[in-house]
């Protein structure tokens, strides 16, 4: 009875309804629906679609987190052939960039704001987006009508937006069937069938956050969408993707867990901590992968050995010159600009992920991201190689390693740290003195801000960047 994407034609939302149409498909913090109840509500919002006008080829941008809207105007995009855009709340001048990045400027504007999110804006600001505005379907009628041809599992399913850490953000485009192979991969090895429920705990606009989707919709089990209270909405989840520091907290909360999975992203995991959740019978995991690979490339379940595990089903790597380059069935389709493709990979179907790593047996270890490197005093350092040796020292929970310029040797690294027991520079540097060369060691040591911290998934290191210099300006 499981999903195929080779043998079924039909959106999987359409074949769960069909095969196990009462079992609980999703749950919020105000009702449960089974299977067929989730796929009527679909059809009503996409009904609703198509008295806005929109039709297969479209853009639909969704603005905003994790609200169940934006998940039944995804769903129902789809069932059109429209493209649903994901992109967080940010100001006016970021969002502008991006429609303009997604529709042509005769093309209609199709935006949902979830959670009155649009409030943020003035009406003036509004009419400068000169968007049409989605809003909650009120109707009933049955009048209008959408072929199931309209769903392909070959035509553009998604658009999410890169991190932007090093750039631009680019608009990474993927068909249904690229993230179907993603989530076949990941649950030919992590358990997870119709009896559980994966909470969706990270945001919609991050791949991450819809790789969740799509195993749902894979296994056909359930899917939680919680108030965002991680502490509320974990209890009853038997799967979640998380950080360290949010698994942490857990465990030292003595939040009572029903969790049985959990696939760890984002920053160092200390095994201390997969020993912890064991005890509690949680399988911890952690995963590499990118945006333009639909998530998870490379998986493990976590151990005494510190690496990104190995290569999952429907994905393939090559490393040549310590650059790691990833093709297989997950790789985007191109980076979408007013509706035209560009292609991400070589004439060999290979992707430059841009980072930088080795094989430790059949397992990836990565050494770094190829534009984090620098050379000080003619020596090439990787800041992923110092922040790997202060991951490990008690107290830090993550670190960040900055280059700085120095008139002597160029470049330094300077150290940021999430930690709550700051040390002394000479107490850091008595851990670093039998794990690295002396030039690699940081010259200064500071305190990571909250502020960065809550900034997203994973702490920017552009940010960070930024933050520091300014922090350096302000003491000279």
């Amino acid at each position: 009875m499981a999903f195929s994407i080779d043998t079924i034609a039909i959106a999987p939302w359409k074949y769960w309804a069909q095969v196990s149409p009462f079992s609980i498909a999703l749950e919020t913090t105000t009702e449960s629906l089974s299977w067929q109840q989730l796929a009527a509500r679909v059809d009503r919002y996409t009904r609703y679609l198509q008295l806005q006008g929109v039709t297969a080829g479209d853009v639909v941008t969704l603005v905003g987190k994790n609200q169940v809207e934006t998940l039944w105007f995804y769903l129902a995009s789809q069932q059109l052939g429209a493209i649903a855009a994901l992109t967080m709340p940010q100001p006016i001048e970021a969002l502008q960039g991006k429609l303009t990045t997604l529709y042509k400027s005769n093309q209609q504007r199709f935006v949902w704001f979830a959670d009155n999110a649009a409030t943020a804006y003035s009406e003036t600001q509004l009419s400068q987006l000169d968007v049409t505005l989605l809003s909650y379907p009120v109707i009933e009628s049955t009048e209008l009508t959408f072929s199931a041809e309209d769903y392909q599992h070959d035509t553009l399913a998604s658009i999410v937006f890169t991190s932007g850490s090093t750039g631009t953000p680019k608009a990474v485009a993927h068909t249904h069937r690229q993230h179907l192979a993603s989530a076949q991969g990941l649950l030919s090895e992590f358990r997870f069938n119709q009896q559980n429920t994966w909470l969706l705990s990270l945001p919609l606009y991050h791949v991450s956050g819809l790789a969740i989707v799509y195993r749902w919709l894979f296994a056909g089990a359930t899917l939680k969408v919680g108030s965002g209270s991680l502490t509320e909405d974990i209890i009853g989840a038997s799967h979640a993707s998380l950080v360290a520091t949010q698994l942490k907290r857990l465990l030292d909360g003595k939040v009572e867990l029903s969790l049985t999975h959990v696939l760890l992203g984002g920053s160092h995991v200390a095994h201390e901590l997969a020993l912890s959740a064991t005890k509690q019978g949680i399988e911890t995991w952690l995963g590499y992968g990118m945006t333009e690979a639909a998530s998870t490339v490379t998986a493990k379940q976590i151990d005494r050995v510190s690496n990104a595990g190995h290569l999952l089903k429907n994905r393939d790597i090559k490393i040549v010159n310590e650059r790691i380059y990833i093709g297989g069935q997950t790789i985007a389709k191109g980076y979408f600009y007013q509706g035209d493709l560009t292609s991400l990979v070589d004439d060999h179907g290979w992707f430059d992920s841009k980072d930088l790593g080795e094989w430790q047996g059949n397992e990836l270890k990565i050494i770094g991201r190829a534009d984090n490197q620098f050379i000080s005093g003619g020596e090439n350092v990787h800041c992923e190689e110092i922040e790997a040796v202060l991951n490990k020292i008690d107290g830090v929970t993550q670190s960040i390693v900055v280059p700085m310029e120095d008139a002597e040797f160029g470049h330094r690294p300077i150290a940021v740290l999430q930690t709550d027991t700051m040390a002394t520079k000479d107490e850091y540097e008595m851990h670093l003195r039998a794990h690295l060369e002396k030039f690699k060691w940081p010259i200064a040591y500071y305190v990571m801000p909250q502020a960065l911290l809550e900034s997203g998934i994973k702490v920017s290191r552009k940010a960070v960047k930024e933050w520091l210099q300014s922090e350096l300006k302000q003491s000279i």
